[in-house]
Formats: C-alpha cells, structure tokens, sequence
C-alpha cells in the first residue's frame, strides 16, 4: 500500500532542495494544514532559514523585503483556497519591481476540484501575467523520473525569477492527504549549485555611434531608481566626468551616498528646475536615461519640454520604461557596461560653462533652503541623513515621505541606501516590507506617512527580535492630497485626506514596540539617537501640522523657482 504522506513528504524535499540549491535562502511559511509537507520540507532544510508570518499579505511583503535586502529569491508558502489570493499585492509589486519571490501555493488534488469541495478555489494561473512563470506540478509521485522533474522545476523557477528579468513564479502543489507522515524520511540535501548569469554589454558599433552624439554637445545623464549592478555608481561618474555634464540623480538611483565622484551628481534638481528663466534656457542636445522614471515631476516636466533632443534609454532587461515616450535610441545593455563602453570612445566634454551653471543652481537651491523657515519634514531627512551609521538602509514610503527624500536629502559620502515600493507605488504592506529588510540583518529604518502604517498595522507583528525603527510622519491622513487639486473639493477630508485618527502609541505598545512622539526637529534627532542605540523594535511618531507643513513647502518652491 503507498504511503501518501511519505510521497508527499519526500516530493516536498527534493522541491525544496531544488530551490535551496539554486540560491533560495530564506522561507516565508504561513500555517495551514494542505502546506504540511512543504513546511515540513523547509524547516528540515540545512541551508534554509524560516519565517512563520500568520498572515498571508504581510508573508508576501515580508518575504518581498527580504528578497530587496540580499538581492536573491526568497520562497512563499501558503495553504490552498483563498489564501494565496492574499499575495496579489505583494506579487503585483515584485512584478513591477522587478523582485525575485518564489510563490508556492499548496493546493487540493484534482479530483477535489469543481465539485464544491471545501477551501478549493481555481489557484491555476492565480496571477496572471504578474509573474515571469507558472507551473502546476500535479500530485505528488515517487520514483526516480517523477522526483526528477520535479528538482527540475524548481531548478527552472529560480532561473525564471532572476533571469533575464527578476521578478516572481508561480508553483502550484497539488497535495493528496493524509498529510503528515508517521515518521520523518531520510533525505540527501545537495549542496549548492553555482548560476551564473551573462552581463549585457553593448556592441562597439552601437557605442561608437551613441558616443558621437553626446561627443561636445550639451547633455544630461538621469539616474532614476533600479537594482544597478556594483559597479555602477563608479562607472557612471567617471562617464560624467569624461563628458563633463551633470547627472541628475533620484533617490532611488544609488548614487547620492558612497565613496564615488559625486561633484557631478546634482539633488536638487526638483527645486532649480522650476525656475524657468534657467531651464528655458538649458536645453540638452541629448538625454542619457537609466533606471525608473524619476519620482520628480518636476523633473518629468523638464524632460518633456525638450522634445527635441535625442533621448537614449539603456535598459538590459527587455521593458520599455518611457511613459513621457521621449526615447529615441534604446540601448539593450547592462548599465555599468554601456557607461564603461561610452567612456571608452572618448567622446568631447560639454561646451564650457554648461556643468558649471547647473553646479550653480544646485549650490542656490540649498542655500535658498537654509535661509528660509523650512518644514519639519525638512529636519526629519536631514537627521535620518546625518545620524544613520554607515550602509543602513532607510526605507521610504511612497506619497510625501518619498518626495521629501527627493527634495530633502542631499548627499553624501557615507555610503546609504535607500529602498521603497515603487514598482506600483502603492501604500500596502510597507511595514512588512522594511521589517524583510531588517530581517536580513542590516540596519533599517522606515520613514512611513499615518495612513501607510495604518494599512499594514498588523506587520507589527513581525517586529519582534528585530533591530529597527519606524518613523511614522503623522499629519493627519493622505496629506499628498492637499498638493493636489482635489483639496479643493467639497468633501475632501472624508473622501481623500481620510484622518485615522489612531493612538500609536497604543499600536506600539500592543506589538511590543518602544514608543516616541515628537513635534520638532530637534525632538525627532534626539528620538532617533535613543532608538538606533536601543537593540529592539522603535515607533518614533512625528506629529505634522498638515497646513502649516503644505505652506512651508510651496513657500521653498517659490524661493527655489525665483519667484
């Protein structure tokens, strides 16, 4: 007679060792009983670490953040029925995003669908076009060919979701009960294998041509976020500097903070950009684009208004990442490698005087800022910036606090890292996503807005045992809102601004977090000494007048633009 739950236990192993000798490293479980043998499986395995998570969506995010963090896959595993359906968003952004996850949703057996069988749902293609593969494995067999194919499909999942674009699979597991074996099996766990992946570099002849049309013409290198390989921030400025032009640079690109060249890496662009005698009148000849669109729109503005110029994507991974439809050359090539073969063509420097004007309106804009009574926001960034030590990662919301990292920030030489959701931009599962990064083991903080740790309340949870905190901007809802047109609708608070209205300090205690609240600069910078110096979980809240904060704003704008 065929001992089921053998079978099961002993397919689940070779899937999960298929995966852990391909490069997975971390496991993100949440309970149900149809995923017995694949917890079994991962909680068995030597080179595995794993992560009970009870709730599916924050699992996702969690597991999300963790991929971010060590830039490999990392495994999801949930029961069968609508749980899974609860990784929708988290897959949505590492689509987007471009995150290696590995989703392993169990499932009932053939003959238990369509027939009304409980917690059985159509988990086929659950994600659609979301993710880069999908496979459903079939119920468990023994046998030398079946555990083959099924090493085999996990050896395919890992290569799927790191090449040629990262981003998540699908496996469906089908699973016969009974489900928990009457004793453990042996099982020879294999060592790792090494994968290698090829790095893209651009023809010669595509070089040469690209090189004689920046060649002495004015131009802009636009740095928007993406995983940039290593080498890249070094690669990049040393083909600023043959060319002599500024790089614009978002928050997101990498190239703010580190040991690099940076006097060509500009910060401020989002304030010296709206003065429109200087933009007007510094037009490129030609735009070199790497990476997201950038968060400013000011900037998007900038770059749609020079229609004229020759805009040259480079991108490695197969997308078209334009929404402004501006480019004109696509460059299928890894970035650190098209900037090394541009450099090596030797094209001319910018005309004189074009670096230095731009130097000039970066150096006003911050000195601009230093005179003026700035938003507390302001002196948040600035605090983060100084007192976070050397490659800790600030993880930032989207709305404001990513904006005000833009605007905010500067730069610098300790090297820093800042990482956000903005595959889709969306306010879920922020929480968990930075407390996968600190998972990982490095220093994290978050800089959240009210309704972003509103959203994913629950991911508090996860905080235990880890080293991180949370800086929460409470102003009072979805203040991006006020910056926007729908401020003056009739019913803007209950339809947009939506105030919680939530004690945290509640929320902090409840899920085992030191609690601080402050209103001043001043305040928050003696707040964040006291918490990255505490080994444990930190909620710092910063209260925000919402009015008072837009004014100040719009008010650094104006300065900024000239008016």
């Amino acid at each position: 007679m065929t001992d089921t739950a053998a079978v099961n236990l002993r397919w689940a192993l070779t899937l999960i060792d298929g995966l852990a000798s391909a490069g997975v490293g971390h496991a993100v479980i949440s309970p149900g009983s149809r995923s017995t043998p694949l917890a079994l499986a991962c909680d068995r395995h030597p080179a595995l670490r794993t992560w009970v998570v009870l709730d599916e969506r924050s699992a996702a995010f969690f597991a999300l953040g963790l991929a971010k963090a060590e830039n490999r896959p990392v495994a999801v595993i949930g029961t069968s029925g609508s749980a899974p359906a609860n990784w929708f968003p988290a897959v949505i952004e590492a689509n987007h995003g471009a995150v290696p996850l590995i989703l392993l949703s169990a499932d009932r057996p053939p003959e238990l669908r369509e027939c009304g069988a409980n917690q059985t749902v159509d988990q086929a293609r659950l994600f659609g076009e979301q993710v880069r593969f999908f496979f459903d494995l079939g119920a468990a067999e023994d046998g030398v060919a079946a555990l083959r194919h099924v090493a085999l499909r996990a050896t395919q999942a890992v290569d799927k979701c790191r090449w040629p674009l990262a981003g998540p699979v699908h496996l469906n597991v089908p699973l016969r009960e009974p489900l928990v074996p009457r004793a453990m099996i042996d099982f020879p766990f294999s060592a790792a294998a090494a994968v290698a992946y090829p790095v893209m570099a651009p023809c010669p002849e595509d070089a040469a041509r690209l090189a004689a049309e920046l060649s002495g013409r004015p131009g802009l290198i636009v740095c928007g976020g993406a995983d940039y390989p290593d080498d890249f921030p070094v690669a990049v400025a040393r083909l600023a500097q043959v060319l002599d032009c500024p790089v614009l640079a978002d928050p997101l690109s990498g190239l703010r903070f580190g040991g690099h060249a940076r006097r060509r890496v500009l910060t401020r662009y989002d304030a010296f950009l709206r003065r429109e005698n200087f933009s007007a009148g510094h037009r490129p000849a030609w735009v070199l684009r790497f990476g997201a669109p950038p968060v400013s729109k000011v900037m998007q503005q900038y770059l749609t208004a020079q229609g004229e110029a020759r805009h040259i994507l480079v991108e490695a991974h197969g997308r078209w990442p334009d929404p402004l439809h501006l480019t004109t050359d696509l460059l299928r090539a890894d970035a650190a490698a098209a900037c090394r073969a541009l450099a090596e063509e030797k094209p001319l420097p910018a005309p004189a005087g074009w670096l230095a004007d731009f130097l000039e309106q970066e150096e006003l804009a911050a000195q601009r800022l230093a005179e003026m009574a700035q938003p507390v926001e302001c002196g948040i960034v600035r605090a983060l910036v100084e007192r976070l030590p050397a490659d800790a990662i600030l993880f930032s919301g989207n709305s404001m606090p990513i904006r005000d990292l833009d605007s905010f920030s500067g730069g610098g030489e300790k090297p820093l890292r800042i990482a956000a959701n903005r595959g889709a931009s969306g306010i879920d599962g922020n929480v968990s996503t930075l407390l996968g990064l600190a998972a990982a083991g490095r220093t994290v903080v978050g800089l959240l807005g009210d309704l972003a740790l509103c959203h994913d309340l629950g991911g508090l949870a996860l905080a235990r045992g880890l080293d991180v905190t949370l800086v929460v901007l409470n102003n009072g809802g979805g203040a991006i809102f006020g910056y926007l047109p729908q401020a003056g609708l009739e019913n803007f608070e209950r339809l947009w601004l939506t105030p919680a209205g939530l004690d945290f300090e509640q929320a902090a205690g409840l899920y085992g977090l030191a609690f601080h609240r402050v209103d001043t600069a001043q305040a928050f910078a003696a707040a964040l000494a006291q918490a990255l110096a505490h080994a444990g979980p930190d909620l710092i809240e910063v209260t925000v007048p919402r009015e008072a904060s837009v004014e100040l704003h719009r008010a650094y704008w104006a300065a900024a633009s000239g008016r």
